[in-house]
């Protein structure tokens, strides 16, 4: 077998990941979900549930 050349650490590649939130409605509760499988918890303000998205990933 060949050898594998200029490929990042996994931990660089998920670092590198960008974080894309958003937020999702269930019945009467809003939640914040993030592309990385982050899930806030379910708010039932729409503003707060924006908040958690706002806040990940922590700063």
């Amino acid at each position: 077998m060949g050898n594998v050349v200029n490929v990042a650490p996994q931990e660089e590649t998920a670092q590198a990941q960008e974080h894309h939130t958003t937020t999702v409605e269930q019945g009467r509760f809003c939640f914040a979900r993030c592309s990385c499988g982050w899930r806030g918890p379910a708010r039932r303000a729409r503003s707060l549930a924006r908040t958690d998205a706002a806040g990940h990933p922590p700063r």
